[in-house]
Order: structure tokens, then sequence, then C-alpha cells
């Protein structure tokens, strides 16, 4: 023990005093991460400090660390070319561990940290996984302590993750529930929903500009950045328009990232500023996207699209679980809007349209109320089924939520009342137009004309269904949902299904019981007395099925029996 004693000592002396050179030698002053030997004396006296517990020590190593760390935040900002992430992250291990012992605040220099540092080696596949690595290890202590600190900077860590892809998503997953925030929260939804586009970005950089690393970039194009930035600031909080800087930058096109990129500013940017999202309303995005898409994809491109569904599930766990309701609610219309708004992979776009959905449709379900909130942008939403096959599958399941949740409940009539009008007037257009292509020219027998008017015949049975559930929970309603109904009945032109659905509708609405039995009331309320609950029929004896819609029977049943005698399940069928 004596001998072990004497060892750790002589390395206390030795690593002190080297520790003490470096922080003052002027060759090294520029650049402390070029000798490899002071990163390994910063993790030995962490690693002595740690075993020994003594605050006398971590006293007399706190004032030449903290020196060694300023010199490697200088080093970062003059853009050297050695990495000093490595040795920042030591040096900032030593300050969280540390830190209350020498009464140092470790947030600014974590702050300082992710500004003058990672913002330049974020590419760095070395620092990007040592950060990571070290944000997993903290992970308890950051959130604890530092609660704002990964949701300002939760661009930063996108485009860390972007960059460099699979290899660091396990890790990444396990940090990001604390990237949001009530504050981050609603901005990192496109942020995430763009990954992709973040990624086509700085890929775009990185052609026109050469190695990310060692390089912010704010910074890369030099002249017009800063303008451009200033202009972005401007638009942001006075609603003035940016203007085309490219004719007066008086700028060669050697390193220079070109003044048609500014759209991916946004983007690009290290921190959230709260800027207002433009990158889809820019007009070089779709050009920026259309050469993304008819070029072959990258390895990056292609990580960056398997990884953002993923992360989205997460996302919208959380938001189910943890996020108020205030919240919920207001990410609904972005939502909506970014329905139509991804990045063109048919694959990608399938995946996450699927997941906006879902929470969409499970966030109606948790808080029916939120359609009378939001009746504006559904309606809005409702308006625009017939623009491209994605508005049309949001239409659909506004439709279905509008009818499933009563337009809100039984006590946002007026609400109710004005979805309602919408269902009527996205009715009437169909019956009085051409839309669902039942006229006679022989262009319809294309296969388009088909699909379309399937598709379309598709969301009026949709319509009509909400139509009878809101008249069934909104009793006031009836009157006009039965003329609505009525004309579906007699029209000559309407469908078979959406004509069959009408008629059926038509003649529940004859039995008011046995109506609200079938379309209504809306999930979660309370039902009326003798209303059959047909989540129990699996189980509970119940007499009062409509058979004249079963089996076209009239009449009483002359015995109780459960749904599964009506409905024999898979394992009780016969093999043929």
């Amino acid at each position: 023990m004596e001998k072990e004693s004497e060892n750790r000592d002589r390395d206390w002396d030795f690593h002190l005093r080297s520790l003490s050179q470096n922080a003052r030698d002027s060759t090294l002053a520029n650049d402390p991460a070029s000798d490899p030997s002071v990163l390994h004396t910063v993790k030995k006296l962490h690693e002595i400090c740690k075993a020994e517990k003594s605050e006398d020590l971590v006293a007399r190593v706190y004032p030449q660390m903290n020196k060694l760390f300023q010199r490697a935040v200088a080093a970062s900002l003059s853009q050297t070319r050695t990495s000093n992430g490595l040795l920042l992250l030591a040096i900032l291990q030593f300050i969280l561990d540390f830190g209350e012992l020498v009464l140092h605040d470790a947030d600014a220099s974590l702050r300082t940290f992710f500004r003058s540092c990672l913002s330049r080696e974020f590419a760095d596949p070395v620092v990007a996984e040592a950060t990571i690595d070290f944000l997993n290890q903290n992970r308890k202590k950051l959130l604890c302590t530092f609660p704002s600190l990964l949701p300002q900077f939760f661009p930063l860590l996108l485009k860390l993750i972007a960059w460099n892809g699979l290899k660091l998503e396990k890790s990444f997953l396990k940090i990001f529930p604390g990237v949001m925030s009530p504050g981050s929260f609603l901005p990192l939804f496109p942020s995430l929903v763009d990954l992709p586009i973040l990624v086509v970005a700085l890929e775009k950089v990185e052609r026109s500009s050469g190695s990310l690393i060692g390089s912010s970039i704010a910074s890369i194009q030099k002249s017009t950045a800063p303008e451009m930035l200033l202009a972005l600031m401007d638009e942001a909080y006075t609603g003035s328009t940016i203007e085309d800087r490219a004719g007066d930058s008086g700028t060669e096109d050697g390193n220079n990232i070109d003044v048609a990129d500014s759209l991916f500013l946004d983007l690009l940017k290290d921190e959230n500023d709260g800027l207002a999202e433009r990158q889809w309303t820019s007009p070089g995005t779709a050009a920026a996207l259309q050469v993304a898409t008819n070029t072959p994809q990258s390895e990056r491109l292609r990580q960056a699209l398997q990884m953002t569904p993923r992360i989205l599930d997460i996302y919208f766990r959380i938001a189910l679980r943890d996020v108020n309701k205030s919240l919920s609610c207001a990410l609904l219309p972005l939502l909506m809007s970014r329905n139509s708004t991804i990045f063109p992979d048919k694959v990608f776009a399938y995946e996450v349209r699927k997941r906006l959905l879902k929470f969409m449709l499970a966030a109606f379900q948790r808080s029916p109320e939120f359609i009378a909130l939001l009746k504006k942008p559904i309606i809005d939403r409702l308006g625009e089924a017939y623009e491209n096959p994605a508005k049309m599958e949001l239409a659909l399941q506004l439709c279905w939520a509008i009818g499933e949740h009563g337009g809100g409940g039984r006590s946002h009539k007026d609400a109710a009342r004005e979805l309602f009008e919408s269902l009527e007037l996205l009715l009437y257009e169909n019956l009085s137009s051409s839309r669902l292509g039942l006229n006679q020219d022989s262009t319809l027998r294309s296969p388009d004309a088909t699909f379309r008017k399937s598709s379309q015949a598709r969301l009026l049975c949709f319509v009509v269904t909400a139509i009878a559930k809101l008249a069934t929970n909104h009793r006031e309603l009836l009157p006009r949902a039965q003329v609505s109904l009525g004309k579906v009945a007699r029209s000559r032109n309407a469908d078979m299904r959406v004509w069959r659905r009408a008629n059926d509708y038509l003649g529940l609405m004859k039995e008011p019981a046995i109506c609200k039995s079938i379309l209504g009331p809306p999930s979660g309320h309370e039902r009326s007395p003798g209303t059959v609950n047909w989540s129990e029929g699996g189980s509970k004896m119940i007499a009062h099925i409509p058979f004249y819609i079963l089996g076209e029977q009239e009449g009483p049943p002359f015995h109780d029996f459960s749904y599964s005698d009506v409905f024999p399940s898979k394992e009780s069928q016969p093999v043929s």
C-alpha cells in the first residue's frame, strides 16, 4: 500500500508540473492540443483527484485546468488545424465533477464549448462521438442542473447526428428526451422532419467551401453571411423581406458559399434563436430538392432518411406522455401544414406521414376539445382535400376525428355546427360537379382517373359518416343531415359505396336508440341508457342488436347471446 501511495504521489507531482508548464508555455498557447501528452495529463489528474477525494488536490489542479481551458477555447476560435474538442471535453468533465468544490459554474463553460468548439468540429467523427458519450455520461447532472442547455443547442446536435449518421443514433436517442423542453418542443418538430434537408444543405456547403471541420457555417462566407444573418433577424422581428444580395456581394467564388444557398441558413444555424421557418417558402428550395432527388442519394442522406422516423417516434411518445395540452394543441396545426411538405422520398414521406396522422388522432382521442379549438385549420384542410393525395389523406383522417369525437363534444355546439357546414359544402361540391368522374368521357377510363374516382369516393364515405355522427351527437343538426344524406340517396351519379352508406345512415336515423348505439356518442363521453356498448360485445351478453342491419331481420332476438356468437373469431372458424 505504501508503494502504491508513493507511485501515486510521484505521478501526481509529475502530471501537475506538466499541466502547469503546458498552461503557461507560450509555444503551446495558440494550439495546446497539438501536444497529445496534454490530454493524457488532464485525464490522469482527474483520475487521481477522484481516487483521493481531496479538496486540496482539486484546489491545486483547478487554476491550471481553467487556464488551459481558456487557451483551448481561443485555439478553437482561431481555427487551428488541431482539434481541441477532446481536450475541452476532458477539462469539462473535471469541471462538472469538482466545480462545486472550487465554486466554478459549469454552465458558462459548457455553453462556450458548444459555441466555440462543437460548432466548428461537429463534423469530426471522433469529437462527435466523444461529445455524445460525454452528454450521456453526465445526462442526469445536465438535466437537473442545466436544464436549458441541450434544448437551446438542439440545432447543433441535429447537425452532429445528421452528419455522423447511424453509428451515433442509439447514443443520441438516449439524450434526445433532454433536448425537449417547453421552449424547444414546437421548433424541434420541423427541425426533425427536415433532417434530410439539413444533410442536403451541409453537403452543399462542403462541396462549395471545402471541409466542414474547423469552420463555423456562419463564418465561411465572410462578406455576406453576417449581412444575411442580420437580414434574417430583421425578417423574424419586423416581418420585412430578405432581399437578394447576389449582385453586390463583392466576393469571388473561391471558398465562399453561394448567396443562393441563403435559403439553408435557417437550417444551418447552431442555436435555436426562434427565427421563423422559411426554407419551404423560398423559391430556391424546390430547385435544390429537385436536384437532390434526381441524383443518387449519398450515404449520409440515406441514413438520415432512416433515422428521422425513429427519432419522431420518441418525440411523439414523449409528447403524448409528458407535454401539456397547450403545447400539444399548438403542435397539431404544424402537423397539418407539414403533412404535405416533406422531403420528396416516397418511403420516407410515407413513414413520416403515418406518424404525423397517428399522433394527431391520438391527441384528439386524449383531448377531443382540440377539434373545437382548431376548427379553423381543420376547415382549411378540408378545403384542400383535392390538391394532392397527401392532403386528401389528411382530410380523411380529420373527417373521421370530427365524427368520432362529435366536433369536440356536446358542449361545443357552435364549433360542431361550423364543422358540419364544412362537411356539407364538401359533399355538395361533389354532388353538383363532375369531381367524382362519373360522366361518360372516355378519358375517364385511364388508370389515373379510376384511382381519382376511387379515392374521392372514399373521401365522401368518410364525409357522410362524419355528417351522420355529428347529427347523432348534436340533435339540432339532424334535419340538415337528413336533407344532405337524402340528396346523396336520390342522386343518380353517386358512387355505389357512397349511395349505400347514405341510405344506411338514413335508415338508422329513423331508429334513434339504435342510431346512438352505432354512431354515437363520441369516445370518452357518457353513453345514454339503453344503448349498446360495442366494446363489451365479446364478453357481455347483449340483446339489443340491430338485426335489420346485421341480417336484414326485424323484431327482438329469440335469446340473449354475446357478439362472439354472431361474429366467430378466426380461431373458431373451420379450416378449409
